[in-house]
């Protein structure tokens, strides 16, 4: 085990964040959960696992600064509720937190894609916080995931599988290259580990990649029930978020290119999932079954 290292982790309450403050805990580093949420029912469980949560808002200078303060590292991921502005806002304003409270090593965890403008928003406002990242002069690491597996756990795409249906707006030959939360975590903390490594680079991260069609027959294996893919309404998306629309139009027309192979074999101590080994692992019931009070939010 390496020698343990006091690291801030933002968005901890969350997915992404949480997965990477539960590795770095189960490696035996010392960690300082950032999030706007400290007396969320997942603060209380990382609280558990023995983390030190602090509450503190990305777009806050001293709440970041504070909370940075003799800290080793930064796992940095910026929050999309706000929308881009803010996000970029927030990426900014962190960054130079951390770098003014003498962190070493900020790991920004930003979208696969990003090295050209794409033209979706959320897309290029991680660009940007990644150029104010090399403009800063603090040590970084870009760590850029492509879609997440996690996605298909969302309330409308999980309603859906639920009901034997998987939809997409991709066109069924389209393919995908998703990614799992965990190997974001695997990697990041390989980063963390060993910064002499790591620091400058950019890496694009994907676990899987496939077509509608495969992914539900995956779904289908591991939910035991039947599920179908079904090419989903662009123009709905878009009537309800411009921002996701532009993401989907983007996904069919260029979409994510990351050699998952050679990722694998620099990388072997992620753990990578296929997702089918994802799948799995997760929860497929009926509502009626797991009961409504476990229905994700």
């Amino acid at each position: 085990m390496p020698k343990p290292i006091t690291v801030l982790v933002a968005g901890a309450t969350g997915r992404q964040g949480g997965a990477v403050a539960r590795l770095l805990l189960d490696r035996g580093h010392s960690v300082r959960a950032l999030t706007r949420e400290p007396r969320s029912p997942a603060a209380d469980r990382l609280r558990e696992l023995g983390a030190e949560v602090m509450a503190a808002d990305l777009e806050v200078f001293e709440s970041v600064e504070r909370a940075a303060d003799g800290a080793d590292a930064f796992f940095l991921m910026t929050p999309l509720d706000r929308g881009p502005k803010a996000e970029l806002r927030a990426g900014r304003w962190a960054a130079y937190s951390a770098k003014d409270a003498g962190v070493r090593h900020i790991v920004y965890s930003s979208v696969a894609g990003t090295d050209w403008v794409t033209g979706v928003p959320h897309f290029d406002s991680k660009r940007q916080v990644e150029l104010y990242l090399q403009e800063l002069g603090v040590p970084f690491t870009i760590v850029a995931p492509a879609f997440f597996m996690e996605n298909l756990l969302g309330p409308a795409l999980l309603a859906g599988v639920r009901a034997g249906r998987l939809s997409m707006p991709l066109p069924a030959a389209r393919r995908l290259q998703m990614v799992a939360v965990d190997d974001i975590a695997g990697l990041v903390r390989l980063a963390i580990e060993r910064p002499a490594e790591f620091v400058g680079k950019r890496i694009e991260i994907a676990s899987d990649e496939l077509t509608g069609p495969e992914m539900a027959t995956a779904l289908s294996h591991a939910s035991g029930m039947q599920v179908a893919f079904a090419q989903g309404s662009l123009a709905r998306v878009r009537a309800q978020n411009e921002d996701l629309a532009r993401m989907w139009e983007w996904l069919d027309r260029v979409g994510f290119d990351i050699d998952i192979e050679a990722l694998r074999r620099e990388h072997p101590d992620v753990g990578w999932h296929s997702l089918a080994r994802w799948a799995h692992a997760q929860d497929w019931r009926p509502v009626e079954e797991v009961g409504l009070e476990q229905a994700p939010a």
